[in-house]
């Protein structure tokens, strides 16, 4: 049995949440983090002295840290192909768009630009600072749009872990209250991801909980 702490409102749980009911796998989720508090206590830091959710444990394994290192250990341990290849080289593709993702998507939307629309008061948001987050996000959201041209889904014709790590945060991109460039092979691929229903159950979420006025 998979069991997760964090919070329903993390992006980074989300990811996780989404990646497990795509595998197919049982899972209990605690609600850890932010307002339910729960990270500083002496089982938590033992678990994971980051104080940061999620963290996964797979029955009596060690508990694993780090949203990235731990959908790849869930690929690793329960996926198949195509959502996570059993070639090397046709895994490494996957991967690559995945690290790519996690790194120049997510780090390029949550803290420069989520945090600072819905996380900061709303006299307190630095709107030229917003905007040029924004640029530089679809600077690299380009790269997805062109690639997205080209095939259905970021690391080929098929879903994959590449998917999970970059779909995430797009729930979120579509609805904070921003101006966006025209994107539109990303926009038909964030509608795909709504189809399917663990992207729906695990993303799709209100964030409101966050919401500083």
């Amino acid at each position: 049995m998979l069991t997760v702490w964090g919070r329903k409102t993390s992006s980074n749980v989300q990811a996780v949440m989404w990646g497990i009911a795509e595998l197919g796998l049982d899972c209990t989720r605690h609600d850890v983090g932010h307002r339910y508090g729960g990270t500083d206590t002496d089982d938590f830091i033992a678990m994971n002295p980051n104080r940061t959710v999620p963290v996964l444990q797979d029955g009596d394994d060690a508990p694993l840290w780090e949203s990235a290192a731990i959908l790849r250990y869930l690929a690793n341990r329960y996926g198949s192909d195509p959502f996570w290849p059993e070639d090397a080289s046709a895994r490494a593709q996957v991967d690559k768009w995945a690290e790519w993702a996690k790194i120049n998507v997510g780090g390029a939307f949550t803290v420069p630009i989520f945090w600072r629309v819905v996380r900061t008061p709303e006299a307190k948001r630095d709107w030229p600072a917003i905007r040029a987050a924004v640029a530089a996000l679809e600077g690299k959201l380009a790269i997805a749009e062109a690639r997205l041209g080209q095939v259905p889904y970021l690391a080929g014709e098929d879903f994959t872990l590449a998917d999970v790590q970059f779909g995430h945060v797009l729930y979120r991109y579509y609805e904070i209250g921003i101006e966006r460039a025209e994107l539109p092979n990303v926009a038909r691929y964030y509608e795909r991801l709504q189809a399917r229903e663990a992207y729906r159950a695990h993303v799709m979420v209100s964030y409101a909980e966050l919401a500083v006025s």
